[in-house]
């Protein structure tokens, strides 16, 4: 079967080919035949090229006037009803004044202005299809990534104080187009106490994110969003009764995926009561669930320790337990999240190399029964107050993650650090991010082969192996220590797992010190300063 084809050219005497180019040779990257007659043709003249070949679409540019574009729109008219009808699919791009008459004239199926979205336009060419408006939209996370790449899916979370205000905004955003995958936030008193309700306070609805106070509140969200682009739907894990809101979520919202901790919303962080073992065995439970739903599963932990300041070795280690804790249980689509910036003294290449060294551990876990989606991030505390700074950090920071080769983005939004997003903030930071994306998919240095980013990658390697090993020696009596709850616990008491933000915790040590020295976090000794290797620290949590 021959390759669809394409015919462009630029009309009247408009020169500008630069757009019309740039359609084109996405085209034939998608398996199209293209053809371009060149800037500033005839009416007359492209009509007959079309009437000779008979190409599956006619693309015509224009960046002159409005008012000679009129004109000219006039006279195609007039060319294509001469001579008998011809039947030819016409797409136009132009400046938004042009555009504007483009459409007006009706003679065209699509018009671009040039402020669409790479992924709106590959959307309506397809891939390697005849041209089409729209495709149905993609249900599964799996099959939205394939569809859209070499693009990542854009990913934001919303929570606004009111649902009427978080309805209103996930609509708004479900139009726009710009968002893959809309992440509802719920407020702290619904990821506590939604499934205790004579728990819940009375103050406080609304603090943290959107007040969910049932299924109606999420099949709410999810209805505003069967429209435009019409996003994946997820939703946070819930800080306590996980498995409800797995449950629920996987009824009301179809949710793409589950975002679940392996240490995390226990007593460890404050953020539940709940026992660290019994919460580290709580949460596995979930994720064996999502697994035998064929649902994909991220386990957000190794950034929370980063967040904590923990060391990048334990950072790396605990990265490599959290996909290995998911395999053990089933999941066989794991989606790895890649958190930038964090701790925020962290310098862009020691960050890569930080990433690097994950990617190697969890992808090393990989076989034909479990993979994984990367997905990276600009980290919240990095973020700069400032409007206008925290924009640029923003774009710098995806373009820079771009090396990584992601699937996924989780844009933050630029006023994060000051307040929650609402619509416009979010539909403006895709927009920011989607341009860092468009450049950087130009082709970026591989960061892999730089040989400062290698040895420091391979260093972590090898210190998360020891920490891997120290924490596997824990468990000599149990079937398989990295998932044994109990043993995972004794390694944060002990303090193999350790961050200096868990200082005077009644469950994890709290004692390691750590510094970013020329861009690392790395874990120093507290008398001299001086770092201080995983070997010799993991010999003094031994000493009485």
């Amino acid at each position: 079967m021959s390759a669809p084809r394409i015919l462009g050219a630029c009309l009247g005497t408009c020169i500008h080919t630069a757009g019309i180019l740039s359609f084109l040779r996405l085209a034939e990257s998608l398996g199209y035949e293209v053809e371009f007659m060149g800037p500033a043709v005839p009416v007359d003249r492209f009509v007959a090229r079309v009437r000779e070949t008979n190409p599956d679409l006619a693309v015509t540019s224009y960046r002159l006037s409005p008012e000679t574009a009129a004109g000219l729109f006039a006279e195609l008219e007039r060319e294509l009803a001469s001579s008998g009808p011809l039947k030819v699919r016409l797409a136009c791009g132009g400046t938004p004044p042009v555009a504007e008459v483009a459409r007006a004239s009706g003679l065209f199926e699509t018009v671009f202005c040039g402020g669409e979205s790479l992924q709106a336009v590959q959307d309506y060419l397809g891939r390697g299809d005849a041209p089409r408006e729209k495709r149905p939209p993609a249900r599964t996370l799996v099959e939205r990534v394939e569809r859209q790449r070499p693009l990542p899916l854009l990913r934001h979370h919303l929570g606004l104080p009111t649902m009427e205000e978080t309805v209103a905004a996930a609509r708004e955003i479900a139009d726009s187009g710009e968002l893959d995958v809309l992440s509802i936030a719920p407020d702290q008193n619904a990821q506590e106490y939604l499934f205790r309700p004579a728990e819940m306070p009375s103050s406080g609805g609304g603090a943290g994110g959107a007040p969910i106070r049932g299924p109606q509140d999420m099949r709410a969200i999810y209805e505003a969003t069967r429209r435009g682009n019409f996003p994946l739907l997820r939703c946070y894990a819930g800080t306590r009764d996980l498995l409800q809101w797995a449950r629920m979520s996987h009824e009301t919202i179809e949710i793409a995926w589950g975002a679940i901790p392996l240490f995390w919303y226990s007593e460890l962080d404050m953020r539940s009561s709940r026992p660290l073992a019994a919460a580290i065995g709580e949460n596995q439970s979930v994720m064996r669930w999502y697994a035998g739903r064929g649902v994909p599963v991220e386990v957000n932990d190794s950034h929370q320790w980063s967040l904590r300041d923990a060391h990048d070795a334990v950072a790396v280690a605990t990265a490599y337990l959290a996909a290995y804790n998911a395999k053990a249980l089933g999941v066989e689509t794991y989606v790895s999240q890649y958190m930038l910036n964090t701790p925020p003294g962290t310098s862009p290449a020691m960050d890569l190399a930080k990433m690097l060294a994950k990617i190697e551990l969890i992808e090393g876990l990989h076989d034909d029964r479990f993979t994984s989606l990367r997905e990276i991030r600009t980290g919240l505390r990095s973020m700069p107050v400032d409007p206008d700074t925290a924009r640029g950090h923003l774009a710098a920071s995806v373009a820079i993650g771009m090396a990584l080769g992601p699937h996924i983005v989780h844009v933050v939004g630029y006023c994060e650090a000051d307040h929650a997003a609402g619509a416009a903030e979010i539909i403006e930071s895709c927009r920011l991010v989607r341009g860092a994306l468009n450049l950087a998919l130009k082709g970026l240095p591989e960061a892999a082969r730089d040989p400062a980013l290698g040895r420091r990658r391979r260093r972590l390697v090898s210190e998360a192996r020891r920490i891997i090993e120290a924490v596997r020696d824990l468990g000599s009596g149990s079937a398989d220590p990295l998932v044994d709850p109990a043993v995972l616990e004794r390694a944060v008491r002990t303090g193999i797992l350790d961050a200096p933000h868990l200082y005077g915790s009644k469950v994890a040590a709290g004692s390691v010190v750590t510094a970013i020295v020329d861009g690392r976090c790395e874990a120093v000794d507290p008398r001299s300063g001086r770092v201080l290797p995983e070997r010799r620290r993991l010999l003094s949590l031994s000493r009485p």
